[in-house]
């Protein structure tokens, strides 16, 4: 079910993604008006129908003819809707159909959400049915009152609960009309058959009074209560509060007598001393003499008239009401007013390629040969048998290329005794090369891995047509192969989150490079994720030329996407450490750690692109052959990479290397500690196998794309699925074929070091020793600063600016990473000939 339910989700999430469009003020205004007009329209009609309906009933039939004629103020267009609403639809409950239309148009008219009109459309519609339902029973009488479908829906309920029960199922209907929209309550019915008291009138109208008089008369009537110890006129004062809860202070002998005032108390207070103090006895209501509760609710009442002011308007209490805090989310506004942003809208009729264009390899699946299995199992028994090893239990799992035998061995075996046997075993089975698992993670068991006689191939066909891929919940999902079960292997690329792939030449490093970009071309859209392409065999990565403005990403001003020259590898590499650090600052500013927190941001609006931010697609680097690049460029090319590996996994810069020599010097142990994803086919021996996974087996594969694959913990044995040329052709073309963005993904300009060198020195601005400079690099025949500095004993920076005039002049060529500079001069002669005419022409 949960399946299902993830299917379903992804086939509404694609409909909304090929529907999603927003119309413009104009257009809201365009279709309100037409909306208003046509609720005006169908209000119309139906007066009409029923001062007309009987004389325009017999020319319904034929209304669109020319020669009918009919009574309805619409014309026939106004009498068919009027027949079709009210005799044959919901009869008088169509009128409310004249609202619904009436208030959408009146909501787009003034630009307002339609959101607003979900509840209110969900009780007309609710309505509709109840009333059309309830004048059902009155379809003899007047059929217009319920119209078909209400006396159908009638006839429909009665048939199993009887008019009686249905009668009961409106009635009910009515109320939950009554309670849920009109809002209803018991108290409001009470309150409507209850008569009211004069008393209670009457002591109404004084706490309005005395709301609105002035505080001195107020403290005027308490004072004259008090010192009168006249109480007879309490027990008829009624205070009304906010919530119409009435209460009545009632005439209590004990309250009284608690709440008398002592009059002949030893201390009294003078009154007439007081008199030059304060100018109005009023004042005395700010004396925090306790008072009894009811005069305590009456202060109440006066507190909450705003201002207060004294008789003379001398002293003024003014409570001031604080304002109400209305945080509007402008975020939240701009996702319910235009939806969330969409970064494939721009390619929004784009097609993921179809699985027709993979080729089908294999039909019958996996060949089990029992012979071969009863053989294989009896020759292990045997051999472990012969070094007293005894066999308490054996179990066979065929795959695709090997077969895993899982054995139990008798207790007090030691598993060394087994895993020295590896060489044995595979010497009585005359295998190409078996691999030994002692033990197998989770298992108690060992295991002992047999290559078949006939290996079956995995077709990338069946792999990306897999539920398991197709439902795949991750980021960069990659199909790599089958496993020894033959289950579907697939990883996530983003949570690798770099992959080393190594092996001997011809082992399958290019066909699982194909594999993975296959993988992320099916399932992720050109807006999600761009590829750096690097290709130093010229050859391999070409068939991705024709999705360059769809996938590809490429430095400005280059003309392929495809880098194949060396040189223009450590200024795309840098150009990446650049767009790293730009992304970088983009989460700092939105407050969030990786990427995918990023982007969901962005999609709910939450970030400004005024601001610089914008979404950002995924981009995988891709280097075919890692090792040459190593041997051109050294450092200068290590370095970046080293910076990417550590930096770049969570703003979703995602490395892939593959090389087919597996040394320590290509395979350092910097690019070891940052790419814990690794791949490893066939290699010649186990020194290799412990370079590229710092554990031995590599070397007992049987190549043609069985690999071992580790993410630092356990290994996993895949065999490899194959896509050949013209399966990843076609692919290619049909993307290639729709429409694409104007350019390929541009990374940030890179400007290197010597780049900025300007080569239009003044021949007069030269170092005096320029010309024994020339002459020593013409002699060795040699380009280096290195080698100026030995030969005229200088330092280093005045051996650069001597190699940048001699750049400037022609004599040597531009820089070539590690290597020497190439000289443009043959000889000496050569060079006194080429300054003797640069100092002619001066």
């Amino acid at each position: 079910m949960a399946k299902k339910t993830k299917q379903e989700n992804s086939s509404s999430t694609s409909i909304k993604e090929k529907f999603n469009f927003q119309f413009n003020r104009q257009q809201k205004f365009a279709i309100g008006i037409l909306l208003v007009l046509l609720s005006v329209a169908l209000l119309l009609s139906f007066v009409s129908y029923f001062v007309t309906g009987n004389v325009d009933q017999s020319e319904v039939a034929e209304v669109f003819s020319r020669k009918s004629r009919v009574e309805n103020w619409l014309g026939k267009f106004g009498a068919y809707l009027a027949d079709f609403f009210l005799y044959k639809g919901f009869g008088v409950a169509s009128f409310i159909f004249v609202r619904i239309l009436f208030l959408a148009g009146a909501y787009l008219i003034l630009d307002l959400a339609l959101g607003k009109l979900k509840k209110s459309l969900f009780w007309d519609l609710y309505l509709i049915i109840v009333v059309s339902v309830l004048f059902g029973f009155f379809w003899d009488m007047l059929p217009q009152l319920s119209g078909t479908i209400g006396y159908e829906m009638n006839l429909f309920t009665q048939d199993y609960i009887g008019k009686i029960g249905t009668l009961l199922v409106l009635i009910f209907g009515v109320i939950i009309f009554l309670v849920f929209k009109i809002k209803v309550s018991p108290d409001t019915v009470k309150n409507l058959f209850e008569k009211p008291s004069k008393e209670l009138d009457e002591a109404i109208q004084k706490a309005q009074v005395t709301s609105t008089e002035d505080n001195a008369s107020v403290n005027n009537i308490v004072a004259e209560t008090l010192e009168n110890d006249e109480f007879d006129g309490v027990s008829d004062l009624v205070v009304q509060n906010n919530i119409d809860e009435d209460f009545i202070i009632r005439e209590d002998d004990e309250a009284i007598s608690k709440i008398e005032l002592k009059t002949k108390s030893p201390f009294e207070i003078d009154k007439e001393s007081l008199k030059p103090t304060i100018a109005t006895a009023s004042e005395l209501s700010l004396d925090p003499k306790p008072i009894p509760e009811p005069i305590e609710n009456v202060a109440d009442v006066v507190k909450e008239a705003t201002p207060i002011e004294t008789e003379n308007s001398d002293f003024v209490i003014e409570k001031i009401e604080e304002e109400e805090i209305v945080v509007e989310n402008l975020a939240a506004k701009l996702v319910q007013d235009f939806g969330e942003f969409d970064p494939t809208l721009e390619l929004s009729n784009y097609q993921l390629p179809p699985i027709d264009l993979l080729k089908e390899y294999t039909t019958g699946g996996i060949t089990i040969d029992q012979n071969e299995l009863e053989e294989n199992k009896n020759r292990i028994v045997d051999t472990l048998k012969n070094y007293n090893i005894g066999i308490s239990q054996i179990k066979a799992t065929v795959g695709p290329t090997v077969t895993l035998y899982e054995i139990v061995p008798d207790a007090g075996i030691r598993i060394s005794k087994i895993k020295n046997l590896e060489d044995d075993i595979a010497l009585s089975l005359a295998a190409l090369g078996i691999r030994i698992i002692a033990p197998i993670p989770g298992k108690g068991t060992i295991g002992i891995e047999v290559p078949n006689n006939k290996p079956t191939m995995v077709a990338m066909k069946s792999v990306i047509a897999s539920p398991k891929f197709q439902q795949a919940e991750m980021e960069l999902p990659v199909a790599l192969g089958k496993t020894i079960s033959n289950e579907t292997f697939v990883v996530d690329l983003a949570k690798m989150p770099h992959l080393l792939m190594a092996g001997a030449t011809g082992q399958g490093k290019s066909v699982g490079l194909n594999a993975i970009l296959t993988s992320l071309l099916y399932k992720k859209h050109p807006a999600e994720v761009k590829f750096v392409l690097v290709d130093p065999k010229k050859v391999e990565l070409t068939l991705f030329n024709k999705i360059e403005r769809h996938y590809l990403a490429k430095l400005p001003d280059t003309e392929e996407a495809i880098i194949t020259d060396n040189t223009k590898v450590i200024n795309t590499l840098n150009s990446l450490c650049i767009e790293m650090d730009n992304r970088y600052s983009l989460l700092k500013d939105a407050m969030v750690r990786n990427i995918k927190e990023y982007n969901e941001k962005f999609k709910q609006r939450k970030l400004n692109p005024e601001n610089g931010h914008r979404f950002l697609p995924y981009i995988v680097l891709v280097v075919d052959e890692f090792a040459d690049l190593i041997m051109t460029a050294g450092k200068e090319v290590e370095t970046p990479i080293a910076r990417l590996a550590q930096l770049a996994r969570a703003i979703g810069i995602h490395l892939i290397i593959a090389t087919q020599r597996p040394s320590v010097n290509v395979i350092t142990g910097m690019i070891k500690a940052n790419f814990p994803a690794r791949i490893a086919f066939r290699v010649m021996s186990k020194i290799d196998s412990r370079t590229i996974l710092d554990a031995g087996g590599a070397d007992q594969l049987i190549g043609r794309g069985d690999l071992l694959y580790t993410n630092g913990n356990d290994m996993v044995r895949v065999q490899c699925a194959f896509v050949d040329t013209p399966e990843v052709e076609k692919i290619c073309e049909f993307i290639g074929s729709q429409k694409a963005y104007p350019d390929a993904y541009l990374l940030p300009e890179y400007v290197g070091e010597e780049s900025g060198t300007t080569l239009d020195i003044d021949i007069n601005d030269r170092d005096s020793l320029f010309r024994e400079a020339a002459e020593v690099i013409v002699t060795a025949q040699q380009g280096s600063a290195s080698l100026i500095q030995r030969k005229l004993k200088l330092g280093y920076n005045r051996a650069g600016r001597i190699i940048d005039q001699l750049e400037a002049a022609g004599i040597v060529g531009p820089f070539e990473g590690s290597k020497a500079r190439s000289v443009l001069i043959p000889d000496l002669v050569a060079l006194e000939h080429f300054l003797n005419n640069e100092q002619n022409n001066k």
